[in-house]
């Protein structure tokens, strides 16, 4: 009798046992598939997660900094042309873009008033140029102060721009600038500063510099608005790389650096100057050394990488493409299929 109420009693711890090992068994088969699933190419190296980054090799090279402003396309030189009376605009012998000579007359203005009869004073082009504003129109009152025409040479243009009063420090004659225009989006045209006005506008705050274009062009026509980047400072000497392939914690900036053995190294970098998102590394890394400019922000130090720069693949990724392409092509029994 007690020799069945012990073989009963042990069958429930037997059944218990059985359920915890396969539960055991459970967990470490899900545990292996998780990690499987976990690397994104499909593969682990080094003990840890293969990840697919992008690269560059560390130059030095110079950066342009530059400021961007706006411009009015004028003559060189101009005048604006004054009636020697007061009186009505009566007849006008020119139209916006008309060449004159010097002693051309452009228009004729009558000074009669009620009551009085005067012969029409002639008005004359005191310099040679073209109609670069357009005349009065007939009819139109003017005074010895009222400009009928401006006058200005078209053959030499100038670009004026108004700079901000934070970058006067910077602003010299013989800096370089691309000018471009809306009729010709693609195309830069170069210029040069040859004046800085001494004095900064108290309404605007801003200093006006004056840019000849380096060659004629007849593209360019006077009363166009350009849009200006004038180039101010060279920052050479450094090593530079994109700014958002650094990674930043706190106040202090790391980047990725490549090893031989397809891990990388965290360092920490010293920035310098920064134009249109590339910047300069003052300390931390050297010309030469590859660094991680794309899947920094699934890095740490040491860990694995995998070069898809450019497209390239790994040599052991090129292998394993090329046993499986070779497995596919042969039939089931093993032996290779021929050739049609």
């Amino acid at each position: 009798m007690n020799e069945n109420v012990k073989s009963k009693s042990k069958k429930p711890v037997i059944v218990v046992a059985v359920v915890v090992a396969l539960l055991v068994v459970c967990v470490i088969v899900a545990k292996i598939q998780s990690g499987a699933q976990a690397s994104p190419s499909g593969k682990r190296g080094g003990g840890g997660t293969v990840v697919s980054v992008k690269t560059q090799i560390l130059e030095e090279t110079t950066l342009h900094g530059y400021i961007s402003t706006n411009g009015e396309i004028e003559s060189q030189n101009s005048v604006n042309v004054f009636p020697d009376v007061s009186g009505k605009v009566m007849e006008t012998h020119v139209m916006l873009g008309s060449p004159v000579r010097r002693g051309d007359i452009i228009a004729y203005v009558d000074p009669s008033a009620p009551g009085q009869y005067y012969k029409k004073s002639p008005v004359y082009a005191p310099i040679s140029g073209s109609i670069i504003s357009t005349p009065l129109k007939n009819g139109t009152t003017v005074s010895t102060s009222t400009a009928i025409a401006i006058i200005g040479d078209i053959a030499n243009l100038q670009v004026s721009a108004n700079i901000p009063e934070r970058y006067v420090s910077v602003l010299k004659t013989g800096l370089k600038a691309d000018i471009t225009v809306e009729a010709y989006p693609n195309v830069v045209f170069k210029a040069t500063v040859t004046r800085v006005s001494p004095v900064v506008d108290t309404t605007s705050r801003t200093k006006e510099v004056i840019l000849h274009f380096d060659e004629k062009d007849s593209r360019i026509n006077a009363g166009m608005f350009g849009k200006v980047k004038l180039f101010t400072e060279n920052y050479a000497g450094e090593v530079v790389m994109p700014s958002d392939s650094l990674v930043q914690n706190g106040d202090d900036y790391f980047a990725y650096v490549v090893n031989s053995d397809s891990t990388v190294s965290k360092r920490k970098v010293k920035l310098g100057n920064t134009v249109d998102g590339i910047v300069q590394i003052l300390d931390g890394v050297a010309a030469g050394e590859k660094v991680v400019t794309q899947g920094q922000t699934s890095l740490g130090n040491g860990s694995k990488i995998q070069d898809i720069t450019n497209g390239v693949r790994s040599a052991e990724e090129r292998s394993e493409k090329s046993e499986k392409s070779e497995r596919g092509n042969r039939p089931a029994n093993g032996e290779r299929k021929s050739e049609q």
